[in-house]
């Protein structure tokens, strides 16, 4: 088992958060359950036609954007660590009509119950900063595209999180760019949901990934890098200063930074 401590602690952190999630604005249940995609336009614009393709998501939550690729034709598949998370997402599948598969493993152990290769392996939004080793996640990925599949990440961007995200009036740095071995220890007892439910389990640990890390590891995986793109929006406000554009999306005045970015990849 991967760095146990730090897992086992981001894992039930993660389980107490499905019911918490679930329930909130942000994840718009209600609207999802009466048809509407949780797919951001970025993500379908870099995949495109999914139909009939065999899709693995990784770190998929309650699987949300998993059933969404189902409902546009993919043979979807998602995996995630929090086994309430997973419960979740096969009661949602089946109450949406798909035939969603879901698979509770951490990332690392994936291997050992999964043998299978698909056209396309999905990864989006928030789930670089729980992988500890960046380089064994880029032969994970490797391992389940069959050749000539395709690889999508879209993430926020790494610049984000050296700044200080609670700052009223500018954007202070705060934080280190670089990845360290040791993760960023975090103690508290809410979530990036608007909620009054006080968290029990309050200890998370989180690593930083640069640019070059992230490239790194797929290239050394074997993978080809087909596209790099990055973005002055984000789908949630990530400062106090930020502010919703007419897409729905946030960004900052004059666009200073980029938000959020994509890297798609192929396996040759």
């Amino acid at each position: 088992m991967f760095m146990d401590e730090y897992y086992e602690s981001n894992k039930r952190r993660w389980n107490e958060l499905v019911a918490i999630h679930a329930k909130s604005a942000e994840y718009d249940l209600d609207g999802f359950l009466a048809g509407k995609s949780s797919l951001h336009q970025v993500e379908l614009d870099a995949l495109g036609d999914v139909s009939g393709k065999s899709l693995l998501h990784l770190q998929c939550h309650f699987g949300l954007d998993t059933i969404s690729w189902s409902q546009l034709g993919a043979k979807a598949t998602g995996v995630d660590f929090s086994v309430t998370g997973i419960e979740f997402a096969q009661e949602l599948a089946k109450r949406m009509g798909t035939d969603t598969r879901f698979i509770c493993s951490n990332i690392y152990d994936l291997p050992q119950v999964l043998d299978e290769q698909f056209d396309i392996v999905f990864t989006s939004f928030g789930v670089l900063c729980w992988l500890g080793d960046i380089e064994a996640w880029g032969r994970i990925i490797a391992n389940y595209l069959k050749p000539g599949g395709l690889f999508l990440i879209v993430e926020g961007h790494p610049i984000l999180w050296v700044f200080d995200d609670e700052h009223p009036t500018d954007l202070k740095i705060k934080y280190s760019y670089w990845h360290t071995k040791e993760p960023m220890r975090w103690d508290t007892d809410g979530t990036y949901v608007e909620t009054k439910i006080k968290l029990k389990h309050t200890v998370t640990y989180e690593w930083q990934h640069t640019i070059s890390d992230v490239l790194n590891s797929l290239i050394a995986s074997g993978l080809i890098i087909l596209e790099v793109k990055e973005y002055p929006f984000i789908p949630w406000k990530p400062y106090p200063i930020a502010k919703k554009d007419e897409t729905g999306n946030w960004r900052l005045d004059g666009d200073p930074i980029p938000l959020c970015w994509s890297v798609k990849a192929s396996k040759p």
